[in-house]
Formats: C-alpha cells, sequence, structure tokens
C-alpha cells in the first residue's frame, strides 16, 4: 500500500518561510512527476508545483521567484521551499505523485496559514 506522508505545514507571518517534504511510504514503481497543489476555502484545487523524474519544473506563476520545488528521488522525496509568504498562500497542500502509466497519488494534506 503506498502512502505519502506530508509534513511541514504551520503558521507563519507574512513574508516568512516554510518548507514542506513529502516522502512515499511503500513500494511504487516509475515515479514520473513528483508535485504539490493547494485549495483555499471556496477555491478550486490548483498546481502549485511540479518536478517531473528528469527534473523540469512549473509552476504556479503567483509564487514563481518564491516558492522552489525539489526532489530525492533515492528518498522517493519531494520538498516545496516557500519564501517570501503571503495571505494569500494560505490553503490545505496536498503533496501528488504520478507513475508513468498515469496513476496518481495523493497525500492527505497540510495546512498552511500565513497572516497578515
Amino acid at each position: 500500500q503506498v502512502q505519502l506522508v506530508e509534513s511541514g505545514g504551520g503558521l507563519v507571518q507574512a513574508g516568512g518561510s516554510l518548507s514542506l517534504s513529502c516522502a512515499v511510504r511503500g513500494s511504487i514503481f516509475s515515479i514520473n512527476a513528483m508535485g504539490w497543489y493547494r485549495q483555499a476555502p471556496g477555491k478550486q484545487r490548483e498546481l502549485v508545483a511540479r518536478i517531473t523524474s528528469g527534473g523540469t519544473t512549473n509552476y504556479l506563476d503567483s509564487v514563481m521567484g518564491r516558492f522552489t520545488i525539489s526532489r530525492d528521488n533515492a528518498k522517493n522525496t519531494v520538498y516545496l521551499q516557500m519564501n517570501s509568504l503571503k495571505p494569500e498562500d494560505t490553503a490545505v497542500y496536498y503533496c501528488n505523485v504520478l507513475r508513468f502509466d498515469s496513476v496518481g497519488y495523493w497525500g492527505q494534506g497540510t495546512q498552511v496559514t500565513v497572516s497578515s
């Protein structure tokens, strides 16, 4: 059974930083992309950042230059470093892992709250 274990959310003041991590537990083969999504109250879930097995990254426009995604393939772990946080970054952040056969997995979500 595959589990995605997230950690690192919390409360921070605007301008501060937080780091999220997501570790894949269990056997999973052929991981393609690993990424982070977020969902704020009353809004749709949106892709924040994604990194492919080849290291290609893409970001939501509003986080470009502030957030950095990285991955450790040996540890099957993906990270999200979030700097210069803004109140509008407040959301539940979800880790997502996508296999090459398009099977996807989700983490349980971690709350990020940025106070003004």
